[in-house]
This record gives structure tokens, C-alpha cells and sequence, in this order.
């Protein structure tokens, strides 16, 4: 079986991205120790975070910077590999035998460009839309089965899977039919200010989000400033009480404990409690996270040997990928 996934390298990552993806990822790459059989790979989609403007300096930095945060966060690149997007042009080539193949609506229904091509009117990029077609190479390229994503990119998992079946069915049995795999309890962890929305890196509200570097004291205020609900109760209900249950999933994601056992142990005591013991959850978990990550800044030589080591593997499985593809197409010489 085979496993791709990958965060954009833009803005400051938070607990949502470790929560939503990468404490996924961890367990997946527990599995794979254990059986041997499954492979694993992990990309910085440096590609997708261009849809909006970039600094190149920045952009550069923050890629290598979110190589180190997978390293430190425990991914092992003798199990997992990691590489840059960009460094493999199979992913933008594939990208346009898509281009070719996928209805305009398809891509027009697209929730997240529908979303944010509102927001951003006429400085929407033509690459924002075509953004599905890339994710869909990135996936099919590798013959993935496994796509550990939050519930917000069910939506592009799917649409891969109909570019998929489009293509096999014009030009014979080419890709495999990916899934989506979301754990539900870890499906989207929402912003601290404004819990129907998404914690997210682009939010100009800082304290929307705890940053995996944020410091001890920092974390604190951020949590304590937490919007919550009417009442105080502390118990699970995402739509009566969206910012306790957003709480309650954040604490029980980076404890292991059920929420369940969490309500029972808040039952009767006040919002201003829970809010402490979570903030030192969230300290707990991270302030390793930010030591290792520290130690691996100053190994440049290594970090960047296991880049050029992912970039290798994933080079040798999409190129065969893409001679299937020519061929089938008539886009290679007899």
C-alpha cells in the first residue's frame, strides 16, 4: 500500500497542521515499522503555495524550514520519505495531461476556489483554479491507495479519483483509485478567535492559532484568550457549542484521552481551569517538537541529504508513471 501527503510551506504551522496531519502520519509510520509491507511519502507542496504571491527568499526558507518541522515532529526517512514538490517535474507535467482531460466545471465547483477566488476577486491566479489538477498529479503519480488529509480536501480527493477514472476509461487502465483517509476526531481543528472556521496559517489573527514555535508563555495567553461559549459547561457538541468542543478536541488529539473521559474529569469545574491544564498539554507535546526542531536548523548537511534522498525515490516511482502515461497517449516515439 501507498501513502502521499504534504503541507504547504507558507506562513507560520500551528497545531492544527501537526493535529490534522502530521500526528496522522506518525501512526501511519508506526504501522509501516511493524508490517514492512506499505511505503510511505511526504512532500513540501512548494508548487501549491505559489497560487498566491510569494517572496521568493521566504518561500525557499520556509520549504527547507517545514522539511526540519517533519523531521523533528518524528517522520524517520528510513520509512518515510520526504522531498520538495518543485524538485520533481513529473508533478507539473502530469498536471497538464490533466489540464487536458478534466471538464472546466469540474474544477468551477471546487469549494475552496469558489471560497477564496470571492475573497480575492481579480487577483485570482489562473493556478488557484487549475490547483486541483496539480493535487490530483501529486496523488496519481505514485500510485497512492492512502490519502491522509483533513475533511476540508475530501473534496480534491474525490475529484482525483473522477480524473482518474476519465483518464482510465479513455486511455486504458492507467491509475490507481485513491481514498481518502480523515480521521473524524482529527478532521479540522478550528481557529482559537473563531471556531467555524478553520485554524489557519493565513489568518492575520495570531492568536487564532498556537505556532508550533510560539513560546511557554505565549501558548498560555493564547489559550486563555480562547473565545468560548455561553455557559460553562464543558462537554462536546460542535454545533451548540462550537469553541469548547474545538478545545476539547485539540486536548484529546495531543493527550489520548477520549473526550469523553475529559468531560467526565470537567464535569462541574470552570472554563478557566480546563483552559490551564490544556495550555500545559499543549507545551508538553510541542516544547520537544521545538528542541529537536532547533538541533536539526544547524544540521543543514543532513536535512538536505534526506531531501535529495526523497527526491530520488520519488523521481524513480513517477517516472515510470509517466512513461505509462506517454505511451498511452501517443506522446512518445515508437
Amino acid at each position: 500500500m501507498f501513502i502521499f501527503s504534504g503541507i504547504q510551506p507558507s506562513g507560520n504551522l500551528h497545531i492544527g497542521n501537526y493535529i490534522g496531519a502530521v500526528a496522522q502520519w506518525l501512526e501511519l509510520q508506526k504501522k509501516v515499522r511493524s508490517s514492512n509491507k506499505d511505503e510511505l511519502l511526504f512532500c513540501i507542496v512548494d508548487l501549491h503555495a505559489i497560487t498566491v504571491p510569494q517572496d521568493p527568499k521566504v518561500l525557499k526558507r520556509r520549504s527547507f524550514e517545514t522539511a526540519v518541522f517533519y523531521l523533528a515532529a518524528g517522520l524517520d526517512p528510513r520509512v518515510s520519505k520526504i522531498f520538495i514538490q518543485s524538485e520533481n517535474p513529473d508533478h507539473t507535467y502530469l498536471a497538464w495531461i490533466f489540464d487536458c482531460v478534466t471538464p472546466f466545471s469540474w474544477l468551477r465547483k471546487m469549494t475552496q476556489f469558489k471560497d477564496k477566488s470571492e475573497r480575492q476577486k481579480e487577483k485570482t491566479s489562473v493556478g488557484l483554479f487549475n490547483y486541483p489538477a496539480l493535487m490530483a498529479a501529486d496523488i496519481l503519480l505514485y500510485d497512492t491507495d492512502l490519502v491522509p488529509v483533513g475533511d476540508d480536501q475530501k473534496q480534491h480527493v474525490e475529484l482525483t479519483r473522477n480524473i482518474a477514472e476519465r483518464f482510465n476509461k479513455r486511455f486504458g487502465n492507467i491509475f490507481r483509485l485513491p481514498r481518502a483517509l480523515i480521521k473524524k476526531e482529527r478532521a479540522r481543528i478550528m481557529s482559537l478567535q473563531d471556531p467555524l472556521h478553520k485554524m489557519s496559517k493565513s489568518d492575520p489573527r495570531d492568536d487564532s492559532r498556537i505556532n508550533l514555535l510560539d513560546r511557554k508563555d505565549i501558548i498560555k495567553k493564547k489559550i486563555m484568550k480562547a473565545v468560548t461559549d455561553s455557559g460553562n459547561e464543558i462537554v462536546y457538541d460542535s454545533k451548540r457549542k462550537p469553541a469548547i468542543s474545538n478545545l476539547l478536541n485539540i486536548y484529546s488529539s495531543l493527550s489520548g484521552e477520549t473526550i469523553g473521559d475529559l468531560e467526565k474529569r470537567y464535569k462541574g469545574k470552570g472554563y478557566g481551569e480546563f483552559k490551564k491544564d490544556l495550555a500545559e498539554v499543549i507545551i508538553e507535546k510541542i516544547v520537544p517538537l521545538q528542541s529537536r526542531y532547533k538541533e536539526l536548523l544547524k544540521e543543514e548537511k543532513y536535512v538536505r541529504k534526506v531531501l535529495d534522498e526523497g527526491r530520488e525515490f520519488a523521481v524513480s516511482k513517477s517516472s515510470t508513471k509517466i512513461r505509462e502515461v506517454r505511451e498511452a497517449m501517443g506522446l512518445i516515439r515508437s
